[in-house]
């Protein structure tokens, strides 16, 4: 028989992404984050090779970024619009974590599998927040895969590349509920 956690399966059917724009001071502290951190590092790892990092972005590092978003989105030619929302994300947040992807060499392992591991990492950083009481956000954006912007912002080596940047705050504004996939048009049941 099953040992249900009903608290646990309540929370993932009613969690629900804080937006961005919406997250204020103060944030995790950083023995807070560290627990958080913790829960987000146990995610599925085929092969053990931990292939995802954290980077922690507090308020002089998201001001760098948003500085360097920000000459990033000039260069690339973006229009003013374009150039403020490079910056925004980073500018507005009180704290996030980068959640870096490292490809490691592994005969065994496909980098595909440690994609998919480095965003189970994003969305368990996400859920751990969510369930710790902050509001996050989980964003990308072109800027996130900036090669250009990525080494220099965070100093990615070549094998490295930006999964997301999970925003964490106090929520300033309860978020709309937004539709959800109907499950009955997202799912085969095959029997044979």
């Amino acid at each position: 028989m099953p040992d249900p956690n009903p608290a646990a399966l309540d929370f993932l059917l009613t969690r629900r992404s804080r937006p961005a724009k919406t997250l204020r001071a103060p944030a995790p502290t950083a023995e807070e984050l560290r627990t958080i951190l913790t829960a987000a590092a146990r995610v599925p790892d085929h092969g053990k090779l931990e292939p995802w990092r954290f980077v922690v972005l507090e308020p002089a590092a998201l001001a760098r970024l948003a500085h360097l978003a920000r000459e990033r989105a000039v260069a690339e030619g973006h229009d003013d619009a374009g150039i403020a929302k490079a910056a925004q994300q980073f500018e507005e947040s009180p704290l996030s974590v980068a959640v870096i992807e490292v490809t490691k060499p592994s005969d065994k392992i496909p980098a595909l599998e440690m994609t998919y591991s480095a965003g189970a990492a994003c969305l368990s950083l996400l859920n751990a927040a969510l369930a710790a009481g902050w509001g996050a956000n989980w964003l990308t954006g072109w800027i996130a895969h900036d090669r250009t912007f990525a080494s220099a912002a965070l100093k990615l080596a070549d094998n490295e590349r930006i999964a997301g940047f999970i925003h964490i705050g106090t929520e300033s504004a309860t978020p709309p509920e937004r539709p959800r996939p109907d499950i009955d048009r997202v799912v085969t049941w095959l029997s044979e």
